[in-house]
């Protein structure tokens, strides 16, 4: 079944492509037809991506890894940072860290650098400190929060990238193929679909077609995670009963155990000298 359909993605917009103008002819293939200069999105086939995109990173959740959401154009930040964040995942709404992935080794210093302060806050140090330098400080503490707040959980590299707008945010892009990270993607028409592997065509620019899209694929992150809980506690029932089953073996040899030198205890000392002559 759809994770999604028809009326909804039509209700939403998604399929308000850009000016004829301003295409990209390699998004041809997602373009149905051309509406008073603008081109019209081809939903059938969006409905198609979206389903594809949803299965692989349910998959990916599943497995226990991260999904880094990118999403710093103004009208998807609020929706990006309140569904994404609903899941537990990382996502970066502000200016992208030029080298967050390729240099990633920095940017966990960075991390480790506002977990630090935040010790230091907490500590007796921080009360001999002047005013100023606390404001220096508490300053430095809010720049780096507003950059790494989201991401500061993600101690090694994201598994993939869900992008909104992938003119936007190219050096994200860039990044991510370099290291061989898959990319997901709202493609609008104006964009370069080439090199990113899960191609959603679809309008980016209007709020409520990111919000339907993004929440899509935040509802099939949350199934996976829900999943991946069962069959770990799946898991450790079996291990559980495979434990009990030990103990019970165990319990029973020892019985058996018991039980012949009870034997040897019930014998008396004539018994024993003509167990022993024999």
């Amino acid at each position: 079944m759809p994770r999604t359909n028809f009326q909804d993605l039509l209700d939403a917009g998604v399929h308000f492509g850009h000016l004829r103008r301003k295409w990209n002819p390699n998004m041809a293939p997602f373009i149905f037809m051309e509406k008073n200069g603008i081109h019209i999105i081809d939903l059938q086939k969006t409905i198609v991506k979206i389903d594809e995109a949803a299965v692989a990173i349910k998959q990916i959740a599943k497995s226990g890894r991260k999904i880094l959401f990118v999403a710093t154009k103004k009208q998807a930040k609020d929706i990006v940072a309140d569904l994404v964040g609903g899941v537990n995942m990382p996502y970066v709404t502000e200016r992208w860290p030029g080298g967050m992935l390729t240099n990633f080794p920095t940017i966990r210093k960075a991390v480790k650098k506002m977990i630090s302060i935040d010790k230091m806050t907490k500590d007796s140090s921080w009360d001999v400190l002047s005013k100023r330098e606390k404001l220096q400080i508490s300053r430095q503490r809010a720049k780096l929060e507003k950059m790494l707040g989201s991401i500061a959980d993600l101690t090694r590299l994201p598994a993939a990238l869900f992008i909104v707008d992938v003119l936007k945010e190219k050096i994200a892009v860039r990044e991510a193929q370099r290291l061989g990270i898959p990319v997901f993607a709202m493609v609008d028409t104006n964009s370069e679909p080439e090199g990113i592997d899960f191609v959603i065509p679809a309008n980016d620019d209007a709020s409520q077609s990111i919000s339907l899209i993004v929440k899509v694929m935040t509802d099939a992150i949350r199934e996976g995670l829900s999943e991946r809980k069962v069959e770990r506690e799946k898991e450790g029932d079996d291990k559980e009963t495979k434990v009990k089953g030990r103990k019970a073996k165990v319990a029973d040899d020892y019985e058996a155990a018991s039980a012949e030198d009870e034997d040897i205890e019930d014998l008396d000392e004539e018994d024993l000298d003509e167990e022993i002559d024999e």
